[in-house]
């Protein structure tokens, strides 16, 4: 058995291999130990859980691990979103929310993720102490039986999920994009933000795709990328949709399809709610960038008179900044991001249909509000690629780019090197950059530049150079 740590985004493991009952037990000892010492909060938690196998099982039985320890539970009756979780504990003012997925992850793992009491992330520094607790939460423990806990009044259930429906009426005006006979797709791909959009649009406006219970995922981790994407790439113009939109397992990050069957990566996402939310909406607020997320950010800082921030990879890092500052948007690469006025936590669903909504408001297309960004702040495309070597090759690479790093990238002059999370060479028209997992012998090789050609052939030298023939 390995050990239990938490990584960027929680504790996630393979299904009966480490993630086992057993193994549910320690963390969720470990974490009640945590909130029992917290003094933010009423001293209760919120449990949700995903779609995943066992979900349910496992959620009951971290809510009767919680409860046997005195922590009174609020449980889900059902799958739910995990900004669902998340905004249920601030909501019900409660200490933590845990949500039993694995978010993006292959079907084969489940998951726990911690939130804090202000509705997103738990903090790098909270995950620590969590950590702490693991080696006390060894030995005998008494769990006590799901309906003996509930006539005590440790563990009380509720509809989390219509909840959650009804808050996301409430914000986004769901009135217009019915008026304007907006027709979406929708992928949820088989994860826990299925019937979300039907319920708030009419079934006749929506199409579903991946909306059965189905653990297996047909095989396919349920991250909403392009390649992962191809049913709702075909569906959205055969099904004459305006938009298509997709949410992984937990229903936090979003990918979105134009109306020509075009894949909208998350760079092109956060700019278009800056330009919404700025624009169209009047608000201020601070940018908040991930180290990989596009430059266009700070083109649009610069005419807007905003402040941008840069932070680590990880939504881990824009949440607290969401919490503690003032921040129009906030948001990474990798499909999550949040805006003012909801929650400081991704959120997929609300995400998606604030560019629906802004479709509508805006009168125009997809692909048209994309093209009016490039025209406006200039031609921004990006690349990337996960790079599997082995993991000599991998520390003999990030030992020569810490050391002498990189003179020329693809025959072009660096002009700046920044090492905020990883290696990134500027050069004139882009920039090349590359990041080390740290789990894996995986180098992820990203670039930007003014052509999709050139960031893809930016991106092909460096996997050269990682290969040694660069």
């Amino acid at each position: 058995m390995r050990e239990i740590t938490f990584g960027t985004d929680g504790w996630r493991a393979v299904i009966a291999e480490d993630y086992t009952f057993d193994n549910l037990t320690r963390v969720a000892r470990a974490t009640a130990a945590w909130v029992q010492q917290q003094d933010a909060g009423d001293g209760s938690v919120v449990i949700g859980y995903d779609t995943r196998f066992q979900g349910a099982a496992f959620a009951k039985h971290v809510a009767c691990v919680f409860a046997s320890a005195g922590v009174r539970v609020a449980l889900a009756n059902s799958f739910a979103t995990t900004p669902a979780v998340s905004w249920a504990t601030a909501d019900r003012g409660a200490t933590a929310g845990i949500v039993i997925t694995a978010s993006h992850n292959p079907p084969e793992y489940n998951g726990f993720k911690i939130k804090s009491h202000v509705g997103g992330p738990a903090t790098p520094a909270m995950i620590a102490e969590v950590e702490a607790e693991l080696p006390n939460a060894k030995g005998r423990f008494k769990i006590k039986e799901f309906g003996d806990l509930c006539d005590e009044a440790l563990i009380e259930t509720f509809d989390l999920q219509t909840a959650y429906t009804g808050l996301l009426g409430e914000k986004i005006d769901v009135e217009a994009i019915k008026e304007a006979g907006t027709r979406v797709a929708y992928d949820a791909m088989y994860g826990a933000g299925q019937s979300v959009v039907t319920e708030l649009l009419g079934k006749p406006r929506v199409v579903e795709l991946g909306h059965e219970l189905n653990p297996g995922m047909h095989g396919q981790a349920p991250e909403p990328i392009e390649r992962n994407l191809g049913a709702l790439l075909e569906a959205v113009p055969a099904s004459h949709c305006a938009v298509g939109l997709a949410t992984d397992g937990d229903a936090d990050r979003i990918g979105l399809v134009d109306e020509e069957g075009a894949f909208v990566d998350s760079h092109k996402i956060l700019a278009l709610l800056v330009k919404y939310l700025h624009e169209e909406k009047g608000l201020r607020g601070d940018i908040v960038k991930t180290f990989s997320t596009t430059d266009m950010l700070d083109r649009m800082g610069e005419a807007y008179g905003l402040t941008v921030h840069t932070t680590p990879i990880g939504f881990k890092y824009v949440g607290p900044m969401m919490v503690e500052g003032d921040v129009l948007v906030g948001g990474e690469e990798s499909g999550g991001m949040a805006v003012k006025g909801h929650l400081p936590e991704r959120d997929g669903l609300f995400i998606g249909l604030t560019v629906v909504e802004m479709m509508v408001k805006r009168e125009r297309t997809l692909s048209g509000l994309v093209r009016e960004l490039m025209d406006e702040f200039g031609p921004h495309y990006q690349s990337r690629t996960d790079l599997h070597t082995t993991e000599a090759r991998k520390q003999a690479v990030l030992a020569q780019l810490s050391g002498d790093g990189l003179a020329t990238v693809d025959g072009k002059p660096v002009t700046a090197t920044e090492t905020i999370d990883g290696f990134k060479f500027r050069v004139d028209g882009g920039w090349l950059m590359f990041r080390a997992s740290g789990t894996e012998p995986v180098l992820r090789v990203y670039s930007e530049a003014a052509s999709q050609d050139a960031a893809d052939a930016l991106v092909a030298w460096g996997v050269g150079f990682v290969e040694g023939d660069a």
